[in-house]
Parts: C-alpha cells; sequence; structure tokens
C-alpha cells in the first residue's frame, strides 16, 4: 500500500509556509511562492497539528528544538549533510567552511552548501544557520529576509 502523503498550510511571522508528511514524519516544509494559493489542504493529520504547534512555539521564542520526525527525501549526500545541519545548536552560526569540516569533508565546500540549498525542511533543518566565512548571510532559498529574521529570532538578542 502507498503511503498517504498530507498536507497542511501553517501561518508564521514569515508567511504562510506548506507542510507535508506521511504517516510517519514530515517529509517537507517550505515557504509558499508570493501569490500560490492553496485551497483546502489543512489535513488533520496528528503530524502536521504537532508541527504547527511546535513551529507557533519556537516563533513565540518557547521552543528551541523540534521534537517531530523528519525524513526528507534526497541523496545519501545531501542526507548526510542534512543530519550535519542538524547538529548545529540553537542560537549558533557556523561557516560553510565549518559545515564542511563537521560534516567530514572540509574541502566540500561548495558541495555541502548547494546541499544545504536543497533541503526540502526549512527552519526544523537549520540551514539558515549557516553563514559565510566573511559573516555576511551567504544565501538562503527562502530569502535573505527570512533567513535575517530566523538569526534575529534565535540570537541573544532577542531573548
Amino acid at each position: 500500500m502507498q503511503n498517504q502523503h498530507y498536507n497542511r498550510v501553517i501561518t508564521t511571522p514569515l508567511g504562510n509556509m506548506i507542510a507535508t508528511a506521511n504517516e510517519d514524519a514530515i517529509i517537507s516544509f517550505d515557504f509558499i511562492e508570493e501569490g500560490k494559493i492553496y485551497q483546502s489542504i489543512n489535513a488533520p493529520s496528528p503530524l502536521l497539528l504537532r508541527l504547527e504547534k511546535e513551529v507557533l512555539e519556537y516563533f513565540r521564542g518557547e521552543r528551541k528544538e523540534f521534537t517531530i520526525p523528519l525524513s526528507p527525501s534526497g541523496t545519501t549526500f545531501q542526507k548526510e549533510v542534512w543530519d550535519t545541519l542538524l547538529s548545529i545548536p540553537y542560537g549558533t552560526t557556523v561557516s560553510y567552511k565549518t559545515e564542511a569540516k563537521i560534516f567530514g569533508n572540509p574541502k566540500a565546500i561548495r558541495a555541502v552548501a548547494n546541499a544545504n540549498g536543497k533541503n526540502p525542511i526549512s527552519i526544523l533543518i537549520p540551514c539558515h544557520r549557516v553563514i559565510a566565512s566573511d559573516g555576511s548571510l551567504g544565501g538562503y532559498s527562502g530569502g535573505l529576509d527570512k533567513k535575517k529574521f530566523l538569526l534575529f529570532l534565535e540570537s541573544d538578542f532577542f531573548q
């Protein structure tokens, strides 16, 4: 039997996001493109309702770690990079170079950065915590304004 997928639009301070889950885990969570309309996809999946609760707690500054199971689709390399991202603590930033070292391949900076850009589970897999070596924000598939917001939210200044 094919694994059923459920979708839910979650309203955040950064705009609406679309979450997709199967019976076991969250498989994607991403920003909705401006102007794109999703209708009638607020499935009452227990995982999606739990995700919505945890995400809203995160944005209120009440949650620093997510407890929901994740199952992103990607290559073995991408999944290993995303596991590395999960090791970066809340409120911390690392450079792409440092991430590549933590990953275990210091020469794979570009490949690691590229895998970050393919991360299908925004915020929960915290690619927003990776910045350029010179301290600039680097890239973010959701947009640099969102990355800046998330880093500010997690900063000591906010708390």
